[in-house]
């Protein structure tokens, strides 16, 4: 009989559903599986992700990995630290979801339409600094909680608004009360955000080629190594005013001829003398064979344009 694949994820209702997608493939492969749920720090705690750490929805789960207790691990790829653990790979990045950030609002309004001193709510320092940015007038206050958690504040009248990812409200069955998916132009997402890493230990070959073979997606492998490699270069860790787009696109060849190239966007938060929030943008375009050079570059760039590299940081 083919061994049991046993899978460790978070317990929230957002992380069961993304490891039933991941599940589902390994199933799909012949293969029995076996869902381990988890406890993490970051599950025990309400306190902001700047102050408990970067890695505290992961380490549990690395631990229980590293120790045999599961052969799997699904993680919400954005949480993951930027630097490699050793005896661990990430064998498998399965298919992106959108990777937007989602407005849960009053009365099905859109950013634009919250009047000025609306009070909207975001865990994310990303978020946060862009809002601030757009110069609309908004108040943004800190929340935690799940999802079920923040949106209750909309619904209960404590909040004007909410800002959470979109992905996560598409696989817990909750698209249908986003207000808005905000367009990147206004509010660039997190990187890797809306994907997802499986990782195994590295002596493992068997679970590592059944991930590669079953999960991995060679498109959202490359976006979100640029992304990620953007974050590693400016040392920001995972709650860093950061964000990082990459899409596949059609491009011309040098024969004429179309062809897929990686493009990456990038933005970075710093304070100005005054007090203000200044956001740094740049853009770089590239071969998808190159992704994580392509997102070295494009930080090379923000910090050019002024960008602090500064440890710390939030999706």
């Amino acid at each position: 009989m083919s061994r049991t694949i046993r899978i460790g994820t978070r317990g929230s209702a957002l992380a069961l559903a993304q490891t039933g997608t991941v599940a589902e493939r390994i199933e799909r492969a012949g293969r029995p599986v076996e869902v381990v749920k988890i406890s993490t720090a970051g599950d025990k705690s309400m306190a902001p992700i700047t102050e408990i750490g970067v890695g505290v929805f992961t380490s549990a789960l690395r631990e229980a990995l590293a120790g045999g207790e599961i052969d799997v691990a699904v993680h919400s790829y954005k949480d993951l630290p930027t630097a490699q653990e050793p005896g661990l790979v990430i064998a498998g990045v399965p298919p992106r979801e959108d990777p937007r950030d989602a407005l849960i609002a009053r009365d099905g309004l859109t950013l634009g339409e919250l009047p000025p001193g609306s009070v909207i709510g975001t865990g994310s320092p990303r978020r946060a600094a862009q809002l601030h940015a757009l110069g609309l007038g908004l108040e943004v206050v800190g929340i935690r909680g799940n999802i079920d958690t923040r949106m209750r504040k909309v619904y209960d009248g404590e909040l004007d608004a909410v800002v959470l990812a979109r992905a996560g409200l598409v696989r817990v069955g909750r698209a249908g009360e986003i207000t808005e998916s905000l367009d990147p132009i206004q509010m660039l997402p997190a990187p890797a955000q809306g994907a997802l890493a499986v990782e195994c230990r590295a002596n493992d070959v068997d679970v590592e080629h059944l991930i590669a073979a079953s999960v991995d997606d060679e498109a959202t492998r490359a976006t979100v190594t640029a992304e990620r490699a953007v974050l590693a270069a400016l040392e920001a860790g995972c709650s860093a005013p950061v964000g990082a787009l990459a899409e596949v696109v059609e491009d011309l060849g040098d024969a004429g001829g179309v062809v897929l190239r990686l493009s990456l966007r990038g933005v970075a938060a710093t304070v100005t003398e005054s007090g203000a929030t200044d956001m740094l943008r740049a853009s770089i375009i590239g071969e998808i064979a190159e992704a994580a050079k392509l997102g070295r570059e494009l930080a090379a760039e923000l910090l050019d344009l002024g960008a602090a590299a500064r440890p710390g940081a939030g999706s």
